[in-house]
């Protein structure tokens, strides 16, 4: 079924002549407005335009059919600002996307005091910088920043990725291979019992190619659903893993956790914003912003920057 935004693209390249003007006028990337118009050419089952430089021509069927849809599209369009001026204008939608973790040790706690509806989006870093750029997500936490000059990143903090283990764990056995090198330090955590998630490794590869010069050649006991999942299997009291160091702050604090070792050398993720340079939400996307803020001030161990 066709998604009317592709018409509501297609009118505002009819009407401003390029895909930059259409979105600017639309607040959407380009990518975003190529994607949207080569899926409308595509449904319909011909050109609507001829790319002649930078400018868009329309063709005699693109014509056409925008003498069939601007005054529908133009109809709806004036619905959608009457609505907005009884509702949306007063509760702004906001659509952000971060790591599962990320949302339950910091933003979960104030959803219900946010003036503006939230829609909270868990996936891939990737995948979330792409759909920021198409205008899906207004918002990304990520330690990965992309290369759209669509988008602009703020650092904002810190994470340091460390071993931990449960409380049980044999760490005076551990303290005395620390010094014999890094082939004696393998060997005796791949003796351990090893905890690890469904999805992203990619905390223990880091670490360990930091450590040991190669990824791990040894899969995980234990494959649980996240992070958190994690934290509270090895409050069980064995086991190891390679987590963000936020997420474990209190159970290492408490006792229920042990910091094994930070590595030889420290592996430190910068955490940013990333937002489109050109939005409409501005100032609900600084309240998120500043609630980040807020929770990561209260962590001694984060770096603020």
């Amino acid at each position: 079924m066709v998604n009317l935004e592709w018409y509501r693209t297609f009118k505002a390249i009819y009407k401003t002549g390029t895909l930059t003007g259409a979105a600017d006028s639309l607040f959407i990337s380009q990518p975003g407005v190529s994607l949207h118009l080569s899926s409308l050419e595509a449904y319909v089952g011909y050109k609507l335009f001829d790319r002649t430089g930078r400018k868009m021509i329309p063709t005699e069927r693109g014509k056409v059919l925008f003498n069939a849809v601007s005054e529908p599209i133009g109809r709806l369009e004036d619905v959608e600002k009457n609505f907005q001026k009884s509702t949306e204008k007063l509760t702004p939608t906001i659509s952000v996307g971060m790591c599962f973790e990320t949302f339950q040790t910091t933003l979960e706690q104030y959803v219900s005091t946010l003036p503006f509806n939230l829609i909270i989006s868990f996936g891939q870093y990737p995948e979330m910088l792409d759909q920021l750029d198409k205008g899906i997500l207004d918002l990304i936490i990520t330690p990965k920043k992309g290369v759209s000059p669509n988008i602009e990143h703020e650092a904002f903090s810190s994470e340091q990725i460390i071993l931990v283990g449960g409380k049980n764990v044999d760490t005076e056995s551990f303290q005395e291979v620390v010094h014999k090198g890094a082939e004696h330090i393998e060997e005796w955590l791949k003796q351990e019992k090893w905890y690890g998630t469904t999805g992203d490794m990619e905390h223990l590869f880091q670490f360990w190619i930091m450590n040991f010069g190669h990824k791990p050649n040894f899969r995980p006991n234990y494959i649980v659903p996240n992070l958190n999942s994690i934290i509270r299997c090895l409050k069980g009291g064995t086991g190891l893993a390679v987590v963000p160091d936020f997420l474990c702050k209190n159970e290492i604090e408490n006792g229920d956790l042990k910091l094994i070792w930070e590595g030889e050398k420290k592996l430190e993720n910068t955490l940013y914003f990333g937002c489109r340079k050109k939005t409409n939400y501005q100032s609900e996307i600084d309240h998120i912003k500043g609630l980040f803020r807020k929770v990561m001030s209260k962590k001694d161990h984060v770096a603020q920057l």
